[in-house]
């Protein structure tokens, strides 16, 4: 073969390989442009840094522009999920949830549903510790329930609003050791300073919440941790897990995010990828670091399966401990 046709044999199978390349290379996905992520509670909440989180990293990782982030707040976020869910605006829209919301629509009645929004994903969570201020002659979890057993009214569970994720999961632990959940004795605060005045003032028996927002306490000495709902001891702490302690239950207090329902097959993928490039890059995963988030995405099919499951668990406990018949 002359040293021309060779030249040309090479170049055609460099273009042929190219081309083929290009193929079957994954195209780059598209900005979302003017993308609008509808927090339903007020500023400074968990769903709003949740909101803000995803519009400084989606905006960074060139996955969205022009991102802003809506309020809605009131009545466990079923407001914000009403409004979305019936807007008529064709804008990328997602919209931040989680648990307690699911506990809102059923205590509030609300006449729009998760129904009739799409899981986009399960994004994190937070699991509940429950402590005691260190001087309470409630050393173990086991003292804590030999005592609820007994007489159920003398165990007073401190937590956030009525009907919300640490009255579920104390309804949850009750049906658990065999007490009537309706016995619970539920005393319910606005959450963050409240619940640490009432826990460490012995104006509650127990105190329940997310770990890291009792770690200074835990730091100072003033509050012991008896038992954490997650489904293995969190990194860096000795606290033991209800499970450990004979009762079979985990309980993430979570956060997802949810697109519109009539969205076309193509709208709702672009979404969908948008979100699963967020949670995949570096500065989502620092984030969560920072924040002491845990991860726990779930893709859409994933995430919609466990919210059946949720859904059917928390509206079950929820008649359960009286709250809706």
């Amino acid at each position: 073969m002359s040293t021309r046709k060779s030249g040309a044999l090479k170049g055609l199978l460099a273009a042929a390989g190219i081309a083929s390349a290009a193929l079957f290379a994954t195209p780059a996905l598209a900005e979302l442009k003017g993308l609008e992520i509808i927090a339903p509670a007020s500023p400074g909440g968990g769903w709003d840094q949740h909101a803000r989180a995803l519009q400084q990293v989606m905006q960074d990782q060139k996955l969205a522009s022009g991102v802003q982030v809506t309020n809605i707040p009131g009545a466990g976020g079923t407001i914000g999920l009403a409004q979305f869910a019936t807007a008529k605006k064709r804008n990328p829209a997602i919209l931040v949830g989680g648990q307690i919301m699911l506990g809102a629509i059923v205590t509030n009645k609300s006449p729009v549903t998760l129904d009739q929004v799409a899981p986009l994903a399960r994004l994190t969570g937070e699991y509940t510790a429950i402590v005691v201020p260190t001087d309470s002659p409630i050393k173990t979890f086991d003292d804590l329930i030999k005592k609820f057993k007994a007489d159920p009214g003398s165990v007073s569970w401190g937590g956030g609003s009525a009907g919300g994720s640490d009255q579920i999961l104390a309804g949850l632990i009750a049906k658990a050791v065999g007490v009537d959940p309706t016995k619970v004795n539920y005393v319910a605060t606005a959450g963050g300073g409240e619940l640490l005045a009432s826990a460490l003032g012995g104006h509650v028996t127990l105190g329940m919440g997310g770990y890291n927002e009792f770690a200074p306490q835990f730091q100072a000495g003033k509050l012991r941790a008896i038992a954490v709902s997650a489904p293995q001891r969190l990194p860096g702490t000795d606290t033991p897990t209800l499970k450990e302690q004979g009762v079979d239950l985990e309980f993430a207090n979570w956060r997802a995010v949810f697109a519109p329902a009539n969205l076309k097959p193509a709208e709702r993928k672009e979404l969908e990828e948008a979100v699963a490039k967020t949670v995949a890059s570096d500065q989502w995963k620092q984030l969560l670091k920072q924040r002491d988030w845990i991860d726990l995405y779930q893709p859409p099919e994933q995430f919609a399966a466990f919210l059946k499951e949720e859904r059917a668990r928390i509206e079950g406990t929820l008649k359960d401990i009286g709250l809706v018949k």
